[in-house]
């Protein structure tokens, strides 16, 4: 009896046992169930790029249809090949998200377009795109006035002028881009629908090295009519040499980087037909030239052959040049040309002494001669290159 007693109770005590701990592995088994699994990571997206235009467009326009864009990355590199491996230019922006060109297309043209990017990871991706530009319903030439790798004078203004009228002004004005050192605004001033002539604020500082690119090829100037100029062309500075005439003292003093070198007796234009005041630039020099009232207005009342020792002044027929054919105490006296100043010189150019000749030899195209004290106008700033006589504020206004 006490044996079958204490079985039961064994038996009674294990059960009670085994459901605790049952009743705990369900309760840790309930609790690792409740748990999320850890999520994986993201993928990083895949760069896209888009081309504009797309792969295979005809007649696209050689100014403002090309771009390049990018999503979920940044370009790094992207180029512009014409049929002759001719690169356009062209600026990515600072975040990679974008690029453009900075030149025109030129007409008539295949072109591919390369485009590499990557994404955040760093995988890259190119993208090419071949299209054919807008054919030209007509062209225009460009011409200018200083040649490759030529020393100027601190007066020298750039002059470009088209056989064509230009409509679309600003368009080719910014299509002239000028870079100098050191570095100085020029800016860009129309004269009529034909030139286009670009100066600093003040005379150029001597020395300065300036770089010129002509990327009008590709640029309408008018309706249906482009440009075809892609050029570089650069030039230095030289000296800074200042001649200022007196017409009322008949004298000249020529000054360079500050430092007077000569003052010289000159004859300046006569009662009415006197010398332009105002500021001049040399753009022209020859050792001797014939000179002939009739090209300028005063038919018949001159035609000399030689005239030596000539360096041009404006458009409109001033020069600076010798004078043998004078008595010797005109000049520093009297004015008695026909508006040119006249230094003393010999016939035939051939006497290095003269005034004339020592002036001619110390001068390069690009110096100024400023004329003070004339009983004329001022010069207008479109007879030759005399754009510093006009005020930098109307200097490219409007235009």
């Amino acid at each position: 009896m006490r044996t079958g007693s204490g079985t039961r109770r064994a038996r009674g005590g294990t059960g009670v046992l085994l459901g605790v701990v049952l009743l705990a592995l369900t309760a840790c088994s309930g609790s690792s169930k409740a748990e999320e699994p850890a999520d994986e990571e993201a993928e990083t997206p895949a760069i896209a790029i888009t081309i504009t235009p797309e792969d295979g467009a005809t007649d696209v326009a050689t100014t403002g249809a090309l771009a390049v864009s990018a999503e979920d990355g940044a370009l790094t590199e992207v180029t512009v090949a014409g049929p002759e491996g001719e690169d356009i230019a062209g600026e990515l922006a600072e975040d990679g998200a974008s690029w453009e060109p900075t030149e025109a297309l030129a007409n008539s043209t295949e072109y591919t377009l390369t485009a590499v990017g990557e994404n955040a990871e760093g995988e890259p991706l190119t993208q090419a795109a071949t299209f054919t530009t807008v054919a030209a319903d007509a062209t225009f030439s460009s011409y200018w006035n200083i040649p490759d790798g030529s020393e100027v004078g601190v007066g020298m203004e750039l002059s470009v002028t088209f056989d064509t009228p230009i409509e679309n002004t600003a368009e080719i004005r910014d299509a002239i881009q000028i870079t100098t050192d050191p570095p100085v605004e020029v800016r860009g001033h129309w004269f009529g629908q034909q030139r286009v002539d670009f100066r600093p604020e003040e005379y150029w500082e001597p020395g300065t090295e300036v770089e010129v690119r002509f990327r009008i090829r590709g640029v309408e100037g008018a309706d249906g009519v482009y440009g075809t100029l892609r050029e570089d062309i650069g030039f230095t500075v030289g000296r800074g040499q200042v001649t200022t005439v007196d017409a009322a003292a008949h004298t000249m003093e020529v000054v360079r980087d500050g430092e007077p070198l000569r003052t010289v007796p000159i004859t300046a234009g006569a009662p009415g037909t006197e010398t332009w005041n105002g500021k001049m630039v040399i753009t022209e020099k020859h050792k001797e030239t014939r000179m002939d009232g009739s090209t300028v207005g005063f038919g018949g009342e001159y035609d000399i052959p030689d005239v030596p020792h000539a360096m041009r002044l404006s458009t409109s027929g001033t020069f600076i040049h010798g004078n043998y054919w004078a008595s010797s105490a005109t000049f520093g006296s009297d004015n008695v040309s026909h508006g040119c100043v006249g230094l003393q010189d010999s016939q035939g150019a051939g006497d290095s002494n003269t005034d004339a000749a020592w002036f001619y030899d110390n001068s390069i195209i690009g110096d100024v001669v400023e004329v003070i004290n004339s009983e004329d106008d001022i010069i207008a700033p479109d007879n030759g290159i005399n754009g510093w006589n006009m005020d930098w504020a109307d200097w490219g206004a409007g235009q």
